[in-house]
């Protein structure tokens, strides 16, 4: 009796739990599958509030467990048919480049997506990457999260600061918080730069905005061959040992791998994979055999292959039989003007962009493979976004071999170095770009290119949507005017998912895209467009669309300048442009002067949408923009001390040494037997300094972005020859200073240089001058061995230092630019390249 007695009050208890929590449920649930509290039940969320808050315990616990009753809180799933998402999106890709799209380069990957659901054909970035990134991953304006241009030029200003804003909530993070198993692959360029330590902060990495797993790459770019590499938080290095490597390929098989991974332990849950590799941004690095694909390809220069990419975007209909061809401009060479040397350097350059443009897509071709061989293409919906941005136009007129020397001002590289790296374009000899001809050609029919937000070579995409079952006009053209913000919304509708209005206790801002699902009906092939009003602005260009009209200002200089020219007034010194884009598709009649009133009332509109999205104070400054200060953890410190190895620390923890005088001081401890190796390394091949031990004797390096290098040594060179300075060193304690006094004020000046060792003088040198704004991207300060590239050739990698570093310091004078000198730093350069 007593036994009953006890299960009744168990009973009863357990009862009046579940009341509980079924009073708690209508505002968490849209739906309960199986018997609540048990393993395997499951809960769909109304997705209001994310995280939800927690069920309360609908078990019974007594004082013993067999008088206790178990329960368990249901799995989060996503609402029933929600499919698998495949977001992918390549770079620095106009409109011109895919054969998708009428460009000559094959993309049978995109081809399948396209010929799988529908193309559309008035589609658009920002213009530039990190921007464009946060758009998408958001669903809301890059000016409204903090992205109004990439972060490395980032300021502080609310549009402009890099932040994206717990009040905006990112894709990643409310699929994850609504049951899908998230993942990113590739290139991940939202994080702050002075966040990349690891000291962080995390929230704004992959993990930090709902990527539970993440594999790929700090920054805009990095090298294909030994790339700035992470999975999750940790630096990695795959590429050691093996001479086949390129992240292309690697970044696919550990895709490929995950989905694996995923298939195998849950199968039945929904996957989002955010996919975006490298390709094509500079460097452009494929693998030879892709390169040699496409040799003899690009003979007929490319004003004529922007004829025929012309001719066949015509003929797939992914342009308007009307559509006219934008002018060629006087800026930039015609073929036939060309030397003959330069034609055969040009169509390297070609060459090896289309390699890596195809390569990429293959590869992205294997990753859509893996999916269907798992048996989960049918529940899938891809998305190819082909570019963040139009054809990057930051190779310059010429090209260059190493794009770090155009990123510093230097616009022209010399011709005899251009050309020695002729048959090595795209190894790991160069970090290349290609001249902007042939960038011009892969955004037909559009003018200008990636960075000019005022006009759709720019800011014009191709994209491909692919869901099997809810797609049915295969094969389609969509031309309703979309942007990168309307994907977001799109994913929330095909999902059953709803913007949530509260994440980790945060009131969110709105979304501020429109969902294309409307689209994928073929009923609506031919609707209007749900996307009625949207601004585009960068670094001062800029434009508003609305209802069939585009204004927008024109550039006050070509961007492959790098705005090393005097910048007119921001807000009233730019000439206005306006188009009607329902009559011309390609932004080639201008109708501001015969139709001012209408320019005037678009005009007004832009400002309101400026200031309703934090895109003011308008800011047309460039490159120069990377000497802002900013909030690092060692943002104001003049005074680096470090002790023992430590590889890695990012270059926005890294002492800043450009521009200023500074002072290195290693003391170490050389073993019996004597030291060699690398004592303290920033940067690498394509420009950086070292100070090191070869064969016992100390060595200072500055690479002058691979046009020049300085070394300061003891021998030839030394102050006191070799009898002093020619052996190792001793066993034993000894103190090694690099002091460098700049010749200021101003960017990109010389300075002299003493190296001495225990207090006497190893080697003086002066040099003419020194880089100015960008000595790495992507290469990291390292102490005690060289993780990435060497400065020069005369050592091997790990190259560890065989003695002790007791302690290293840095100290640095205070910067010898002036506010102004800041603003105006790229003209400076442009004289002193001079």
């Amino acid at each position: 009796m007593k036994f009953e007695t006890k299960q009744t009050d168990i009973a009863a208890t357990f009862l009046l739990s579940l009341a509980f929590v079924f009073a708690a449920l209508p505002a968490l649930a849209q739906s309960i599958t199986g018997t609540l509290g048990a393993p395997s039940a499951t809960i769909t969320l109304d997705g209001k509030q994310l995280p939800p808050a927690p069920l309360p315990f609908g078990g019974v616990i007594k004082e013993s467990a067999l008088e206790s009753r178990q329960w368990w809180p249901p799995r989060v799933v996503p609402p029933k048919g929600a499919p698998n998402i495949l977001l992918i999106m390549t770079d620095d890709q106009g409109y011109g480049v895919s054969g998708t799209f009428g460009g000559v380069i094959p993309t049978p990957g995109l081809d399948r997506i396209a010929k799988a659901g529908l193309r559309y054909t008035q589609f658009h970035s920002t213009a530039l990457c990190s921007p464009t990134r946060a758009a998408l991953i958001t669903g809301r304006n890059h000016h409204s999260v903090g992205s109004g241009v990439i972060g490395e030029l980032s300021t502080g200003f609310p549009g402009y600061d890099s932040v994206i804003g717990v009040q905006n909530a990112t894709i990643g993070n409310i699929l994850k918080n609504n049951g899908y198993a998230t993942s990113w692959f590739g290139k991940n360029h939202n994080t702050p730069t002075y966040q990349y330590s690891a000291a962080g902060p995390f929230d704004q990495w992959p993990s930090g905005m709902g990527f539970q797993y993440f594999y790929g790459f700090m920054g805009g770019e990095t090298d294909q061959w030994a790339p700035y590499l992470f999975r999750d938080h940790t630096q990695v290095f795959p590429w050691i040992g093996r001479k086949d490597y390129n992240l292309t390929t690697d970044m696919a098989d550990e895709a490929i791998k995950h989905m694996r991974d995923l298939n195998a332990a849950a199968p039945d849950q929904p996957f989002f994979v955010y996919y975006v590799p490298g390709g094509t941004h500079s460097p452009h690095q494929p693998k030879a055999e892709w390169r040699e694909k496409f040799k003899g390809k690009f003979s007929m220069g490319y004003e004529k292959l922007r004829e025929v990419i012309f001719a066949n975007q015509k003929k797939l209909g992914v342009i308007p039989a009307d559509t006219q061809l934008t002018p060629w401009p006087d800026s930039i060479p015609k073929w036939d003007s060309l030397s003959l040397p330069y034609k055969k350097l040009f169509e390297r350059q070609a060459e090896n962009f289309a390699g890596y443009a195809a390569y990429t897509d293959d590869e992205i071709n294997r990753v859509i493979q893996s999916v269907e061989d798992m048996g989960k293409l049918d529940n899938t919906l891809i998305i190819y976004i082909v570019g963040d941005n139009g054809t990057s136009p930051e190779g310059t007129l010429t090209g260059a071999y190493n794009q770090l020397t155009a990123y510093n001002g230097i616009l022209k590289a010399p011709e005899a170095l251009q050309l020695l790296h002729l048959e090595d374009w795209g190894t790991d000899k160069t970090y290349p770009h290609m001249s902007v001809g042939w960038t011009w050609a892969f955004n037909t029919p559009f003018k200008w290119t990636k960075q000019v937000a005022s006009h759709f070579g720019g800011t014009r995409q191709g994209l491909a949507i692919s869901w099997p079952g809810h797609i049915k006009d295969v094969g389609g053209i969509r031309n309703q005017f979309h942007h990168v913000i309307d994907i977001v919304p799109t994913l929330l509708e095909a999902t059953g998912i709803k913007a949530p209005q509260t994440v980790n206790g945060i009131a969110q801002r709105p979304i501020e895209g429109v969902s294309m699902v409307y689209s994928f009906d073929q009923a609506n092939a031919k609707a209007p467009s749900t996307h009625t009003t949207q601004y585009f602005e960068m670094a001062g260009n800029r434009g508003i669309y609305h209802d069939g009209w585009i204004a927008n200002t024109t550039p006050f200089a070509p961007p492959w300048d790098l705005a090393t020219g005097k910048l007119p007034d921001v807000t009233s010194g730019y000439k206005w442009e306006l188009y009607n884009i329902t009559k011309d598709y390609s932004q080639n009649n201008d109708l501001a002067a015969t139709n001012p009133a209408k320019l005037k009332e678009m005009q007004a509109l832009f400002l309101t949408e400026a200031a309703k999205y934090n895109v003011l104070p308008l800011d047309n400054t460039a490159f120069s923009r990377l000497l802002t200060p900013r909030p690092s953890a060692v943002a104001g410190k003049t005074l680096f001390t470090y002790t023992g190895p430590n590889t890695g620390i990012p270059v926005g923890n890294a002492p800043e040494i450009m521009d200023k005088d500074y002072t290195i001081t290693a003391d170490i401890t050389v073993p019996r037997g004597g030291a060699e190796g690398m004592i303290v390394t920033f940067g690498g091949r394509f420009g950086g300094y070292a100070m090191f031990l070869q064969k016992g004797k100390p060595v200072f390096v500055y690479n002058m972005l691979d046009l020049e290098r300085f070394r300061w040594e003891g021998g030839i060179g030394g102050v006191l020859g070799d009898d002093v300075f020619g052996k190792a060193l001793t066993p034993g304690k000894h103190t090694l200073v690099f002091d460098f006094k700049y010749d200021g004020p101003g960017p990109g000046k010389g300075g002299t240089g003493v190296f001495t060792v225990d207090g006497k003088t190893l080697a003086k040198k002066t040099i003419a001058h020194s880089i100015p704004l960008l000595m790495s991207i992507d290469e990291t300060l390292d102490i005690g061995s060289d993780t990435r590239s060497g400065v020069d050739d005369s050592y091997k990698l790990p190259f560890t230092f065989t003695g002790s570093i007791n302690k290293l310091t840095f100290k640095l004078g205070p910067s010898q630019m002036t506010a102004a000198q800041q603003k105006t730093a790229s003209e400076a350069i442009a004289k002193a390249k001079d």
